[in-house]
């Protein structure tokens, strides 16, 4: 093939493969989607090289997927229409820390504990945390977020600029230093959470934050998942600087119990921590379990060590892989939705009772502090009738959701499992978006097959 010829002459021989292992690997993620292997799988090094291999494929029409840590959930870096596979593993370095900014400069395919290692001797942190230890690419491409999103925000807050190669090879810049911007139209966001559908991240420069003073991790035990939800609701409405407040119900629970052979009580719990000075944590935890209490807690308990903090935390941090190594011929489907925080009882109260009608195995969790909720469900990918129970399941929560004035998905983005309930949420602007894409991308050669039909 003329295009695969055209690549080899670009590239030296050790960055460029079609070796069937390295296809496989290429070819799925950690979702249930089924696995497409790409045509071939490229390692670039710099943004020449990106650009070079964009103007390649634009001329080709050939589709082109980023691939960052394949730990995506909805299927994003599946080659679903094969083609090129682009790897950023040697693009992983830290460009520029800006200590008295506040600000670090990356190529896409940094970790986000590669980076907190590094800012670290600065005295700085990333606070992003989607649980994996992902690319600051793909956590991008995604709007990633996580644990920490009730105090410091999600990845579209933390962006300050970006460099991105556009799908004709073009390399622009959107964004900058500044911590504020009124110049022009704000680009930044819209590349924030485009899944690789408009353009591939070659830097990205960050918002990071001085690491706190002190830290203190909560566990808090309480009678129903309705009581944990009500105190995570007065924690966050009462002002209290939380960083952390998740959700994990009794299923979860005892599967936890399970896989760590640990004894926590298997009841719905609540794993908080707060950052600060020593004197104001004291105080927000002491504020903490007054209202948990008021909301019929039952156990309340702290830690200040963080060996006992790691301890403490490992029941949440855990949680999805104790349900892949206790059910290991299945995969995991995660819905995502995100509800305004008054709807957040009814929304997961309806998908408990989901999850004990439709008999699957899996359990709730939550970032009950901005109303991002998930039922991890352990589904055969390969079993049509459970599959179809799974996506069933998926798709009330997710109405529901919508109905309630929510999303979708929260932060793991639409990828191939949420496409018709874009339409359903943004029926009005879906055009628009189309508009957009169409503009940035008229061969659809960027990630083809997400987002949209």
């Amino acid at each position: 093939m003329k295009w695969k010829q055209a690549l080899r002459n670009l590239l030296p021989a050790d960055q460029i493969s079609e070796n069937p292992t390295i296809l496989e690997h290429h070819s799925k993620d950690e979702s249930y989607h089924l696995p497409v292997k790409p045509d071939i799988v490229i390692f670039p090094k710099s943004k020449q090289e990106i650009s070079e291999v964009m103007k390649i494929a634009y001329k080709y029409q050939i589709p082109v997927v980023p691939f960052g840590a394949g730990s995506s959930l909805e299927g994003h870096p599946i080659p679903v229409s094969g083609g090129i596979s682009m790897d950023f593993q040697w693009m992983n370095h830290i460009i520029e820390i800006r200590q008295n900014d506040l600000l670090v400069k990356v190529q896409p395919g940094v970790t986000r504990m590669q980076l907190n290692k590094a800012l670290k001797n600065y005295g700085l942190f990333f606070p992003v945390d989607p649980g994996a230890d992902a690319t600051i690419g793909g956590m991008t491409s995604t709007n990633a977020s996580g644990t920490t999103t009730v105090k410091y925000g999600a990845m579209k807050d933390v962006v300050r600029g970006l460099e991105v190669v556009l799908a004709n090879g073009d390399i622009v810049t959107v964004g900058g230093l500044a911590a504020k911007s009124s110049s022009g139209y704000n680009l930044t966001p819209l590349f924030v959470g485009s899944e690789g559908t408009l353009g591939v991240f070659t830097e990205i420069t960050l918002k990071v934050f001085g690491i706190p003073e002190a830290t203190l991790a909560c566990r808090a035990i309480f009678p129903s998942v309705d009581h944990a939800i009500k105190a995570a609701n007065a924690m966050v409405s009462s002002g209290i600087p939380i960083a952390r407040v998740e959700l994990v119900d009794t299923r979860s629970m005892k599967q936890v119990n399970i896989h760590n052979e640990t004894t926590y009580p298997e009841q719905p719990t609540l794993f908080m921590e707060f950052h600060g000075n020593e004197a104001g944590i004291k105080a927000d935890v002491g504020f903490a379990q007054e209202l948990a209490e008021l909301e019929g807690c039952t156990q309340f308990e702290y830690e200040i060590d963080s060996k006992k903090k790691a301890q403490l935390w490992e029941a949440r941090h855990t949680l999805a892989y104790a349900f892949k190594h206790g059910y290991p011929e299945k995969k995991n489907m995660s819905t995502d939705v995100c509800v305004p925080l008054s709807k957040l009882p009814d929304a997961i109260s309806h998908a408990s009772s989901l999850l004990e009608s439709y008999g699957l195995v899996g359990g709730i969790v939550g970032h009950v502090g901005d109303g991002n909720f998930h039922a991890l469900l352990m589904v055969d990918p390969n079993d049509p009738g459970e599959l179809e129970k799974a996506q069933q399941l998926n798709q009330e929560i997710v109405e529901f959701a919508i109905d309630c004035g929510g999303t979708a998905t929260g932060e793991h983005g639409i990828g191939l499992g949420k496409i018709d309930y874009l339409y359903k949420e943004h029926s009005t602007s879906i055009h628009l978006m189309k508009i957009i894409k169409d503009q940035f991308d008229p061969l659809g050669i960027l990630n083809p097959g997400k987002m949209f039909k």
